[in-house]
């Protein structure tokens, strides 16, 4: 891939077409930037950017429905490999639904938190605060007035 700063079309399932782009930004010779059509219908499935340049991609926002809209993305916050923090826009309103995060980097999703009435609000929480895998504490605003309702500890499956 000479040149890649221009933007090389990639071929990602070997069937002779191109399914996206892969780019250096920057032009240090290190990609940055891939776009994503993995089933050339036009619309954008996946965007993975390497945002602080070390060679490696943090950042994956995807269209997981295919509707042409970016409904998801994951982002590595520390550089370790591991995903940190996921947004989900489930619904496709531009409002984010629902984000979970892996608070102290070991690979498992501490704490979901969730806009469940879609007013782009956080009004539920799930966390587990052991690390144990299991729901511990669960904070809900199930009458949305901004002020949580109900609290749950030690919840079953998380």
């Amino acid at each position: 891939m000479d040149e890649i700063y221009e933007g090389d079309q990639v071929d990602l399932d070997g069937d002779g077409y191109s399914d996206g782009v892969a780019a250096d930004l920057d032009g240090d010779g290190i990609v940055d930037s891939v776009v994503i059509d993995s089933d050339n219908d036009g619309y954008i499935d996946a965007v993975a950017i390497d945002t602080d340049g070390d060679g490696y991609i943090d950042t994956v926002a995807a269209d997981t429905d295919g509707d042409g809209y970016i409904d998801a993305v994951a982002v590595d916050t520390d550089g370790d490999g591991l995903v940190d923090t996921v947004a989900i826009d489930a619904d496709g309103d531009g409002l984010v639904d629902a984000v979970a995060v892996d608070a102290d980097g070991d690979g498992v999703i501490d704490t979901i938190a969730m806009d469940t009435d879609g007013d782009g609000v956080i009004d539920t929480m799930v966390m587990d605060t052991d690390g144990d895998g299991e729901a511990d504490t669960v904070i809900a605003d199930t009458d949305f007035d901004g002020v949580a309702d109900v609290m749950v500890t030690e919840v079953d499956d998380f």
